[in-house]
């Protein structure tokens, strides 16, 4: 049974309606790892949903959290900043609402464009709600029981002077510590380093718990069945560990069902943590993979297990792999070892897997044909040349669309440069051919002008041609590639010139034969 069924049978057992937490902290650039949390939640979503339970999914932005430091990806005036929540933070590029939704939101639109159906929350404005009010009073009214939990589960120092609510400064705008002994339901005061004195209402955005007391709140808030979060925060008196107990003992709720993830790791740069930038963003992730692959990805593996993303070749291989996975879906024809991986792949769909098989075009295919087509129309008029594409369905021709747009967006940012070409209008410039050379164009002139122009038939030309002549085979297609992409080695050679315009072949072989 693939993982997600089986966390999808108990989750489904803790109630009729069922609400699974995910979320983010959006303080800097979010990488392709965060993707796994998502995926991962909406996974079981759908799976519990499969079962007819009336189930949830929210993605919690914790758009309270401080700016820790000015990162090295920030102007340098943001230091002035630091300590503020980033909701409060002016947008980097001036084209978002703030420094949380500059962040975020390109993250938001590659989590909708995998179809990940959530209910988007933004922390700050839960506190502005009111809606952590009873949380805080709470935390207030037992934090030295608060300590000795941290301090039992932890095994860190018991301070006396531990503050689980934390008031923002309303002269520096800043987080500061509270004067216990002025609290008294809805409101508390506080003197901040700056020198202001204040005071904070717990009803309104005026404060914030800290990070261990707000995720226990959370559950208490929504009363959430099941969160998927990185290792980091089950290890053994971690975060998840604190909240268990606080959940229990002061907030007197439930904890969620845990999910907890590996985290991926980058091939050729290491691990990628969800608080941490990196060079794959979430977006470049879902602009380069077919949304569809990319959830497979994800969900081929279980979330104890990490997972090597590779930005490169890995890409392509990925995409190969799940096709392979659709066709044995389908075809009802696959071995106890991949049975896994085609659940993983009916997941991928978000249970709703179409009727028949769609078309398939690979991803390897097509990084061929969008480097000889500048459009998708043109990519159209080469499958037409080498596929059947009468049978083409909307929805396949759709799928062809967002797959040729992945791959032209790998092959300007991540693709290696040995997969890079263009077809040149004329011979290249530099293109040096010997009378050796010259006379093997001729041959291939005369043998295929009558030819099929199929990529089997092409390919045994050539292989012929070279066969019976002083250039020899390795050679004869190193000369090919030189007069039509400028380089020694290309496409496979058959299929490469059978998706090509037969007259503008020849034609090319005939100049370079002359």
């Amino acid at each position: 049974m693939h993982w997600a069924d089986v966390i999808a049978e108990e989750v489904a057992g803790t109630c009729e309606r069922p609400l699974i937490a995910t979320g983010i902290s959006p303080t800097g650039i979010i990488h392709v790892g965060s993707l796994r949390e998502a995926i991962t939640g909406e996974s079981v979503r759908s799976a519990v949903e499969s079962k007819g339970k009336d189930v949830r999914l929210i993605y919690l932005i914790d758009s309270f959290d401080p700016l820790r430091k000015c990162y090295d990806f920030l102007p340098k005036e943001y230091e002035k900043y630091t300590g503020m929540p980033i909701y409060k933070i002016p947008c980097p590029c001036g084209k978002h609402d703030n420094y949380a939704h500059h962040f975020v939101q390109p993250f938001l639109d590659a989590v909708a464009s995998l179809n990940v159906k959530c209910d988007i929350i933004w922390t700050h404005e839960l506190y502005e709600q009111g809606k952590f009010a009873e949380a805080i009073d709470l935390t207030f009214k037992k934090r030295e029981q608060i300590i000795n939990i941290l301090h039992e589960v932890s095994g860190k120092e018991a301070k006396e002077d531990y503050a689980p609510y934390n008031p923002l400064c309303e002269e520096c705008g800043r987080f500061t510590d509270p004067d216990f002994d002025s609290y008294s339901f809805p409101t508390v005061e506080y003197h901040c380093k700056c020198g202001h004195h204040g005071t904070a209402d717990v009803r309104k955005g005026d404060g914030k718990l800290t990070w261990r007391l707000e995720w226990p709140a959370k559950w208490f808030i929504f009363g959430t069945s099941a969160e998927p979060f990185g290792k980091d925060h089950a290890a053994a008196g971690g975060s998840y560990d604190t909240g268990k107990r606080i959940a229990k003992e002061i907030f007197g709720t439930e904890p969620p069902l845990p999910i907890p993830y590996e985290f991926v790791q980058l091939r050729g740069v290491g691990q990628m943590h969800k608080s941490l930038g990196c060079s794959v963003t979430g977006l470049d992730a879902i602009n380069m993979t077919p949304p569809e692959v990319l959830n497979y990805l994800f969900l081929r593996v279980n979330p104890n297990k990490s997972i090597e993303y590779d930005p490169g070749m890995g890409t392509l291989d990925m995409a190969d792999e799940y096709d392979r996975m659709e066709r044995a879906f389908f075809s009802k024809e696959f071995t106890e070892a991949e049975e896994n991986n085609v659940r993983a792949y009916e997941i991928a769909q978000h249970n709703r897997v179409p009727s028949k098989i769609p078309l398939q075009v690979s991803c390897r295919h097509l990084a061929n044909i969008v480097q000889m087509a500048g459009t998708f129309e043109g990519a159209l008029e080469i499958l037409n040349r080498t596929d059947d594409m009468s049978s083409a369905s909307e929805e396949d021709l759709e799928r062809l669309r967002r797959r040729s747009e992945c791959v032209r967006y790998w092959l300007n940012g991540f693709a290696p440069d040995q997969i890079k070409f263009s077809v040149f209008p004329t011979i290249p410039a530099d293109a040096v051919l010997s009378m050796t050379d010259k006379a093997f164009f001729q041959e291939l002139v005369r043998r295929m002008n009558d030819c099929n122009w199929d990529s089997e038939t092409i390919s045994e030309i050539i292989s012929d041609t070279g066969k019976t002549s002083p250039i020899g085979t390795k050679a004869g297609y190193k000369v090919i590639y030189s007069v039509l992409i400028g380089k020694q080695a290309g496409p496979r050679l058959g299929p490469f010139l059978a998706s090509m315009d037969k007259h503008f072949v020849i034609n090319r072989f005939i100049q370079a034969s002359s």
